[in-house]
């Protein structure tokens, strides 16, 4: 389900959405905004995770991983 709504944005950011748009960088002005929108909920996200793991404290699991592999250059082609 969606629902439509309304909103106002200035001149300047109509006109870069349309210019993605134009330029095939989005389907339609609502895709822009939705991609936009998405990528705010993943960044919200983020934030509260990363708030999250600072409250735990540290992982020794994870400081034993990264220690190990910081001595071990990853071999990406592999």
């Amino acid at each position: 389900m969606s629902t439509q709504i309304a909103v106002r944005l200035p001149d300047d950011m109509v006109k870069f959405v349309d210019h993605l748009v134009e330029t095939g960088r989005g389907s339609s002005r609502a895709t822009v905004i939705m991609r936009a929108l998405e990528r705010e909920r993943r960044h919200e996200m983020a934030v509260r995770d990363a708030a999250i793991y600072a409250g735990s404290g540290e992982d020794s699991d994870m400081v034993d991983l990264v220690r190990y592999l910081s001595g071990h250059p990853v071999d990406l082609d592999q």
